[in-house]
This record gives structure tokens, C-alpha cells and sequence, in this order.
């Protein structure tokens, strides 16, 4: 295979002896490039000592950008699921059906190839270890996207980073410490087991989203550390949040560095493609370059990220692309850079490994689209026309301080042209549309979970937080109240059926029963299980996610399903005070 580096490499008139090494590290399947793709959550722009914050210290991941390439205008989306859809196809959200961060809108449509698929079809070991957010149930779970491998959780956030219940492959399993160590330690040896074969490692790291939780070694640097940057208004910072965020920032780094030593001692550095970026700007108001919006927002402050890649000896080390990039355009710069075309992958993002390589190479502007929660704004290379439609002259006025709309109408009204000729392109689902229901039993996979998060309560039933992601139903104290979740079953069959409760003291003998249509089971609880609350004993600040508890798995048996929509049904028959608080069911396909 001859990757698309050499052809780069001629057409912009590079040293033909680099070009040749590039070529014999070619000469089989073996050599082609691999990739591990590092992505923080909620992590802005200005947390990095690279882009001059002085508050930490990032030397390993700025070493990616001082030795590989740096991009000053990369935009993803304003949240999570959505940047996270957008690098995985190449793709605009808003065309993926992913609407929301939770309860099934962050789901992302199927039969859209994504990257893991197409690199496993040209041979690749795929795996993704961390925060997925598009989708649990398969045929939206990683490991029916293309991952062989996943260990994280599919859920938008997490509600404890100290050795927490995981899945692997869809099963449940225990987490080891630290999740973001933890993460990395898998991410390593999934390395180690394939260095002698390409190799694509996602790395979806979960911090520095909340709850703010991080070991004491990286707390203890923050947590009476005087920050000399702070964000233009610093009445509004929670100057403890941001000494907590940039704690976890360091941790990042330090897998960060662990990942690269571990490349070097393989022997992997000059074979492997290393990327680094942040799913959204920042989680709360901090130094950011004097970027206006954080996360959820539209601003430049709230989608502009860090974006890095390095290629030991086929990237110039210190290049900086001032062009606009964005997440539509990471699948197709990687494909790119790895020469791999297929016909059934179809764009809206461009390949970048031009700019990468000759940074001053023509360029046709372009618009970079940005939207949530019904707001929309665009950025072309000079200018961004917010949410409001006030236009912006983002060379001058980076931090979006002087509407300039009435001086340059012309310019203003063909940018609001372009946004309702975008919106109109691709109209996003909303919840109200979304008619998709949570899928079972598909026949290619043996788990299915049902979690809380995309279940509904009837009754006094409550949850356990306003933001659906990581909760539990709890206050279940009437045999007429009851959870359901409107499922489709993909196959007929024999189930195993596991309840993950807790059952206070007093209560044992509760009878509960599942139903879908016209089968039923039956079981009763007979073990209390009363663990406290967790997670406040770790956060460095008060949280706003649900508190979470240790959850027993309780097996109710086996049930026989049949495919279709019909929804699930847990109900009580028989209860003393209270009920179980439920966490999720899981599936287990009977072959």
C-alpha cells in the first residue's frame, strides 16, 4: 500500500529521501500508520500551558503540537454526543439523529460508516476505551460501530471516577481506580497486544467533565494555588471548580505521557499518528483566552479546541494551520493521511493533510456550522455570525466584543442566508420527533442494558436527578406506580434477566414483576441491600449529577421475548413501606 503521505510529500516538493523512508516503513500491511485518537470532555480551549495558560503545566500534550502540527481555528460542536457523532462520520450531527445528551437523542442513526468500520475493513485492531455517548443498546453501541474492543461507559456522564461499575464488551464489570488511569491502562495494553498490526485506539477520556473528581496528587497542586489567569469576568468564576478542572487537566496530561513512552518504547512513535482535541469548550467559566460562551453555548469560546496531531519524521515538527478546521473534517483527514478511500463514505467535512503538510497551500473558504438547543451560529475563516445573527471579525475581535453587522450588511446577510439554507438542509430531530425507541436483543450481540436514564416513572416514582444520565428511580412506595421503557426487540427468544437494585431494611420479600405484551416473570426480592450515597467523599465541589450508589445485581430468571415495539413494564405486586430503587436491567441472550 502506498499511504498518501509520499503523494503529499511530492506534490509539495519535500526531501525525496524522507519520501523513500516513508515508502520502505510501507512495504507490507504491517507497516500501515496507526492511529490513537485522545479526546478530554468539557476541556476549553486556554486549558493547556500551550495555548499560555500559566495556572499548569501541560509539557506532554503540548509536546504533541511543538513536534507534530497545531491547528488556531478547529471547531466542534457546543456539547458532547454531537462533536462525538460529528469525528466519528464525518458528518453534521443534525443528519445523524443526535438531538440531545440524553434518554436516546444522543443516539447516532445507523448505517452511517464510521471511522472504527472503515479502518476494520482495511484490516485495522479497533478499540475505544472511555466516554462513547452515542448510543447503548446495539445497533448503537460501540462494538456494533466497529470497535472490537470497548471498556468505558455509553452513558453522557458518569457519576463516580474511583473504581465505578464499567461495561467491557457490553457485560458489567468492576472498574480499577482511577476511571481516567484506568481508561489509559487499557488503552496501553490494547497497544502492547497489537503493536505488530495497525492498530486505531479511541481514547474518549471523561474528565474534565463533572463531578469534579481527581487523586490528591493532582488536587494537592490546586487546591490552594493562587491562579494568576482567570476569566474576564472573574466575579463569575468558581475559582474551586477551575482548580479542580485544571487538576484533572494534568492527569490527562500525565496518561497523556504515559501513552507517548509507551509508543517510544515500542518502537511505535515513527508508525503511529497521535491526535489530541476537547469535545467542547470549557465546563465552567475559567481563562480562555478571552473567548466569549463556555460549554452549551455558540460562541467561539464555547466550540473552538485545541486540535493536534503528530507524526513522528513525516510531520514537520512546530507546524501551526491557521485554516478553519473542524470534527467533520477528523475522518477524512485521518482516511487521508492514510491514503484509504471508500465508496460508501460520504463527507461534510474536508481532508486537512494539505494544510498539514504545506500550511500556506491554496485554501477556498469555508463555513463551519455550530448549533444547539435551537441556537445556531457559523464561522468562515474572518468571521462569525452568531446565534442573534450579530457579526464578528474574528482576526480583529476574537473575543466577539463589537457587532460590526450594521458596517458590513452584505457580508451579514449572505452568512444569514447560508445558516437557513443549513438549517433547512439538515432540520434536526428534537424530542418531540424523535420517534425511535431503545432496541434489544440484537441478533449480533449477547447484552443489552436498560438503564434508568431511558426508562419513565409513573406515580410517585422519582429520579434521582433532573439530568437523566447516571441516575436511578427511587421513592417507589405504591404497587400502582411502575417504570417502562419503550423498547423495540430485535429477537425472539430466551433472556437472562438481571435487576440492579438497592432495598432498605424492612422491606425484603418486595414482589416484582417484568412485562412485555404477554410475557411475564416474576421474582422476589428476598435480599436487603441498603449501601449510602456515594461521591461527595470524592468531589472536590458540590456537584449538580446524581449522587450514586453501590447497586446488586438481583437475577430475576429467564424470559422469553418476542420482537416488535412493545414497551417493558416493571411493576410491583407486593410491597411493605418501599420498594427497590432501580438502577437498570440487563439483558443476556440465551443461545
Amino acid at each position: 500500500m502506498r499511504p498518501i503521505i509520499i503523494i503529499w510529500y511530492c506534490c509539495f516538493g519535500l526531501l525525496w529521501s524522507c519520501k523513500e523512508r516513508i515508502q520502505e516503513a510501507k512495504k507490507s500491511d504491517e507497516g500501515r500508520p496507526n492511529i490513537v485518537l485522545i479526546m478530554a470532555d468539557d476541556q476549553g480551549w486556554g486549558d493547556l500551558s500551550f495555548h499560555g495558560n500559566t495556572n499548569l503545566n501541560t509539557p506532554n500534550i503540548d509536546a504533541i503540537a511543538k513536534k507534530g502540527v497545531s491547528f488556531t481555528n478547529f471547531f466542534v460542536q457546543p456539547v458532547c454526543s454531537p462533536t462525538r457523532a460529528e469525528l466519528l462520520t464525518g458528518n453534521y450531527f443534525t443528519r445523524l439523529g443526535v438531538h440531545d445528551t440524553s434518554a436516546g437523542g444522543e443516539r447516532m442513526d445507523i448505517g452511517v460508516p464510521t471511522i472504527a468500520e472503515i479502518l476494520k475493513n482495511h484490516g485495522y485492531k479497533t478499540a475505544a476505551f472511555g466516554k462513547w455517548h452515542n448510543g447503548m443498546q446495539p445497533p448503537y453501541h460501540p462494538n456494533s460501530r466497529g470497535f472490537d474492543e470497548f471498556y468505558g461507559f455509553a452513558s453522557g456522564h458518569w457519576g463516580n471516577y474511583f473504581s465505578p461499575l464499567l461495561e467491557h464488551n457490553g457485560e458489567l464489570v468492576q472498574g480499577n481506580g482511577f476511571l481516567a488511569d484506568d481508561l489509559t491502562d487499557r488503552a496501553i495494553s490494547f497497544i502492547q497486544t497489537h503493536k505488530n498490526k495497525p492498530f486505531f485506539v479511541y481514547l474518549p477520556l471523561n474528565t474534565p467533565h463533572s463531578p469534579m473528581q481527581v487523586p490528591d496528587t493532582y488536587w494537592n497542586r490546586f487546591k490552594d494555588k493562587e491562579l494568576n489567569m482567570t476569566y474576564q469576568n472573574p466575579e463569575e468564576e468558581d475559582t474551586q471548580f477551575t482548580r479542580a478542572a485544571l487538576a484533572m487537566v494534568e492527569n490527562i496530561d500525565a496518561n497523556v505521557g504515559r501513552i507517548s513512552e509507551h509508543l517510544k518504547t515500542l518502537g511505535l512513535e515513527e508508525n503511529t499518528i497521535v491526535v489530541y482535541l476537547s469535545d467542547n469548550g470549557p465546563n465552567g467559566w475559567r481563562w480562555n483566552g478571552g473567548l466569549r460562551g463556555k460549554k452549551g453555548a455558540t460562541d467561539e469560546g464555547a466550540v473552538k479546541t485545541p486540535f493536534f496531531i503528530r507524526w513522528k519524521d513525516h510531520i514537520k515538527p512546530g507546524i501551526q494551520v491557521d485554516r478553519n478546521g473542524g470534527s467533520i473534517d477528523i475522518t477524512p483527514t485521518l482516511l487521508g493521511l492514510l491514503d484509504i478511500t471508500d465508496t460508501e463514505f460520504k463527507a461534510d467535512g474536508i481532508n486537512l493533510a494539505p494544510w498539514i503538510f504545506e500550511p500556506n497551500s491554496d485554501y477556498k473558504d469555508r463555513i463551519i456550522y455550530n448549533h444547539w438547543a435551537g441556537r445556531t451560529s457559523l464561522r468562515t475563516q474572518q468571521y462569525r455570525l452568531d446565534d442573534q445573527n450579530r457579526l464578528y471579525d474574528m482576526v480583529n475581535d476574537p473575543g466577539q466584543k463589537l457587532d460590526i453587522a450594521e458596517k458590513l450588511p452584505k457580508i451579514r446577510d449572505s452568512l444569514v442566508l447560508q445558516k437557513r439554507k443549513w438549517l433547512s438542509k439538515y432540520p434536526p430531530l428534537t424530542k418531540e420527533t424523535d420517534d425511535r425507541p431503545f432496541t434489544l436483543g440484537h441478533p449480533d450481540f449477547k447484552f443489552t442494558q436498560l438503564p434508568a436514564r431511558d426508562a419513565m416513572a409513573t406515580g410517585d416514582i422519582e429520579r434521582s436527578n433532573r439530568f437523566p444520565n447516571n441516575t436511578f428511580f427511587t421513592n417507589w412506595t405504591q404497587t400502582k406506580d411502575s417504570i417502562y421503557w419503550d423498547v423495540e426487540t430485535l429477537k425472539k427468544g430466551s433472556y437472562q434477566v438481571t435487576l440492579y437494585y438497592t432495598i432498605p431494611e424492612g422491606n425484603s420479600g418486595a414482589e416484582i414483576m417484568l412485562q412485555q405484551g404477554k410475557n411475564t416473570m416474576r421474582t422476589t426480592i428476598s435480599a436487603v441491600h441498603d449501601p449510602p450515597l456515594r461521591g461527595m467523599e470524592n468531589d472536590r465541589v458540590e456537584r449538580m449529577e446524581s449522587y450514586v450508589k453501590d447497586f446488586k445485581p438481583w437475577n430475576m430468571g429467564e424470559m422469553e421475548l418476542d420482537t416488535g415495539r412493545m414497551p417493558f413494564v416493571l411493576k410491583l405486586d407486593r410491597i411493605k413501606s418501599t420498594g427497590p430503587d432501580v438502577r437498570l436491567l440487563q439483558f443476556e441472550r440465551i443461545e
